[in-house]
């Protein structure tokens, strides 16, 4: 009779079991352990992990890239505008945005960090930064839109496509500059704030928390409330006095207003990016107010997943609500951009 393998192996099968559920076995206790809890290993859990994300990362990356390479390729001058280059600038945080989602959703599902101390401090330091810079982005195209709606004589002055590139540069930097500062003690000592192997966490004392909650979202959202609530305000007087003037002249209209209107619709359409944004962004920050910045927990791990699904649905108001952009699309999609010449084709 053959023995079992358990007997074979001399090891027993209780012992054996749990080595299966740690994320290192050959560390024994030193490793941290796979998470089989009810919380996260539920079925709506797994269905919205494993079924769902998956092709939302692809879709993410897919609409973005069409998007950078629509502004980036086609060299039309009313395409490479300083709010175009906000829109390409947030389009590369979604992009990285969609990419993070999958070391992010596979950690949350397994609950094992397999690539070592010094991936986890790097993988802290991109996520920091792509959120910052993307919660830069947005505060930009708020305040893109105050200036032209609240001062449009002074808008071609004021912003340029050269000031607009700088900004951006600084946005970024600025956001990997404060990413390094949120994960200095990490990038010093890799693994200092891990309690086992097989964990990546970034711990902040309270004061660093209230900072960092200060610091990425609630100077943030009151600067893009603040500046949006005084761009609909503008936007709402300007409407009712160019009402009876175009009432007047229906058959001939001037200039003026049809720039207003232009500038109107960008205002509402970038009012619907900004406000689904704050969607996304919100729930995630106020769970880790309420439970503590250092805090992780299944709920916190859900509303990461829904922050970054904003970078897939930004690309989808593009489509609604951007011509120039659908054209675009069926021009990438039909490869005809790699005709000669493609980049000077007339999207508007």
């Amino acid at each position: 009779m053959r023995r079992s393998d358990s007997a074979a192996s001399g090891v027993p099968a209780g012992v054996r079991m749990e080595r299966s559920e740690l994320c290192f076995p050959q560390l024994g206790n030193l490793s941290c352990r796979k998470s089989s809890s009810a919380p996260e290993q539920v079925f709506l859990y797994r269905v919205l992990s494993g079924v769902l994300l998956p092709p939302i990362c692809a879709a993410t990356v897919l609409l973005n890239l069409l998007v950078i390479v629509a502004i980036s390729h086609f060299r039309h001058v009313q395409l490479h505008t300083p709010t175009n280059l906000l829109l390409l600038s947030l389009s590369v945080a979604d992009l990285l945005g969609g990419l993070l989602m999958i070391p992010t959703q596979f950690y949350s599902w397994a609950s094992c960090w397999l690539l070592g101390d010094t991936a986890c401090a790097l993988f802290l330091i991109i996520l920091i930064t792509v959120t910052s810079a993307s919660v830069g982005n947005m505060v930009l195209i708020s305040a893109d839109r105050y200036v032209a709606i609240c001062d449009p004589l002074h808008y071609r002055v004021k912003v340029t496509v050269r000031r607009i590139r700088a900004c951006v540069c600084l946005c970024w930097l600025s956001s990997l500059l404060y990413a390094c500062v949120i994960c200095e003690e990490q990038l010093a000592r890799p693994g200092k704030f891990r309690s086992c192997y097989g964990e990546c966490v970034l711990t902040l004392d309270d004061g660093a928390g209230a900072a960092d909650v200060l610091v990425a979202f609630a100077l943030p959202l009151a600067t893009v409330a603040a500046l949006y609530g005084r761009v609909f305000a503008a936007a709402a007087l300007q409407a009712r006095a160019l009402r009876p003037r175009v009432q007047r002249v229906r058959l001939r209209r001037s200039v003026l207003p049809r720039a207003n209107r232009s500038e109107l619709k960008a205002a509402k359409t970038l009012g619907v990016l900004v406000l689904v944004f704050l969607m996304c962004f919100c729930p995630y920050y106020v769970a880790a107010f309420v439970q503590g910045s250092s805090e992780t927990s299944p709920l916190r791990t859900f509303l990461l997943h829904v922050y970054f699904f904003n970078s897939c649905i930004n690309p989808l108001i593009y489509t609604l609500f951007y011509p120039w952009f659908r054209r675009a699309v069926r021009l990438i999609v039909a490869l005809r951009i790699l005709r000669p010449g493609s980049r000077w084709v007339n999207l508007q």
